[in-house]
C-alpha cells in the first residue's frame, strides 16, 4: 500500500465552468479516491462540476470532489469536500490525510492545518506517505448527529430491518464525525447485504441529514472489520469518518478499546480515541495517481 503511481506526467482535462486552468491532484486513500482540485489561485467548485467529476461513467470517476482554497490565513487553506453525486459533504478522513500530504510537500514541514466545513483539522507526518489526521470529537447527542427524535442513548438508536416480530439487523449506534453515521454490529461484515439496505438506512427519516452507513464485527479487541455504504456515493473502498465512527462506537458499546485497526475493503487505518482530549486520529496510507490542469476555456 501507500505506493506512488510512477506515471506522473501531466493529464490535460477539457475545460469545465469555474475550473478553467485550475491545477488538479488524482489521489487515494486505501482505495477512497478523489479528485483534488487547486483553487487557491481562482475558479469555483459547482455541484454540477462536481457532479461530472464523479460521474464513474466519465473521464474520471471518484468517490469525493475536493476543493483546495484559500482560508481565512495563507497557513490554513480551506478543503472543500463534495460527493460523487454533487451534493456537498461535512468531512472526510481519508481525503484529509491526502490534502495534509500535499500541503506538506509544498511546505517542507511535518505538520499541515487546514479548514474544512467540520472545523479546523490537523494533518502530521507519520512515515513515507503515511499522515494522521485529529478528526476531533465526536459528536454524540442526538441532536448533533442529528436525529429527528430524541434518543438519550445513541450506542442503541431506533432502527429495525427486516420483519417486525423478527428483525435482520437493529440497534445500531448513531454518531458524527464531520457527517452522521449509523453503525451496525453484526456477526459477519462480508455476508451482511449492506448494498440493498445501504440505501433504505441512508434515507431512514431518523436521519433528516441523511446517514452513511457501516457494518462492522469485531475480529478481535484490536481489530474491527468494516464495509461503509456512504451517503451520496454508494458502496466504497474505504471511508475514514466510518472507521472512526466504528471505533467510537466499538469502545461505547465494550467491544473494543480507544484504538483498534480497522481492516476495510481498500486496506488499513489505524484509529485512536484519545482519552486526553476526546479527538479521535486515523493513521493511514496515501497514494497519488496523477496530476494535471483543466483546459482554459476557449
Amino acid at each position: 500500500m501507500a505506493i506512488m503511481t510512477t506515471q506522473m506526467d501531466h493529464i490535460r482535462a477539457e475545460a469545465l465552468p469555474g475550473l478553467e486552468g485550475r491545477p488538479f491532484w488524482l489521489m487515494d486513500g486505501i482505495g477512497n479516491n478523489f479528485v483534488i482540485v487547486d483553487l487557491r489561485g481562482g475558479g469555483q467548485m459547482t455541484p454540477k462540476a462536481a457532479a461530472m467529476l464523479g460521474d464513474h461513467d466519465g473521464p474520471f470517476g471518484c468517490d469525493q470532489i475536493i476543493t483546495l482554497e484559500r482560508g481565512e490565513n495563507e497557513a490554513s487553506p480551506y478543503m472543500g469536500i463534495w460527493n460523487a453525486d454533487g451534493s456537498p459533504a461535512g468531512a472526510c478522513g481519508n481525503a484529509t490525510r491526502c490534502v495534509g500530504w500535499l500541503l506538506m510537500q509544498e511546505t517542507g514541514l511535518a505538520s499541515a492545518h487546514l479548514s474544512s466545513p467540520a472545523g479546523p483539522l490537523l494533518a502530521k507526518d507519520a512515515g513515507p506517505y503515511r499522515v494522521t489526521v485529529d478528526m476531533g470529537t465526536p459528536r454524540l447527542d442526538w441532536q448533533d448527529i442529528p436525529l429527528s427524535e430524541q434518543m438519550d442513548d445513541t450506542r442503541y438508536i431506533d432502527i429495525k430491518l427486516g420483519p417486525i416480530d423478527a428483525p435482520v439487523l437493529w440497534g445500531p449506534s448513531a454518531v458524527n464525525m464531520g457527517n452522521p453515521h449509523c453503525v451496525f454490529f453484526v456477526e459477519d461484515a462480508e455476508k451482511a447485504q449492506i448494498e440493498k439496505f445501504g440505501p433504505l438506512v441512508e434515507n431512514h427519516p431518523l436521519f433528516p441529514e441523511q446517514s452513511n452507513v457501516s457494518v462492522v464485527h469485531a475480529i478481535d479487541q484490536e481489530t474491527l472489520r468494516l464495509r461503509t455504504w456512504e451517503r451520496g456515493v454508494g458502496m466504497t473502498a474505504a471511508c475514514g469518518t466510518a472507521a472512526c465512527a466504528a471505533l467510537v462506537s466499538a469502545h461505547r458499546r465494550r467491544v473494543t478499546g480507544r484504538r483498534a485497526t480497522i481492516k476495510l475493503d481498500g486496506g488499513e487505518l489505524v484509529i485512536e480515541w484519545r482519552h486526553s482530549d476526546d479527538h479521535v486520529l486515523m493513521t493511514g496510507p496515501i497514494s497519488l495517481n496523477g496530476i494535471g490542469r483543466f483546459e482554459e476555456a476557449r
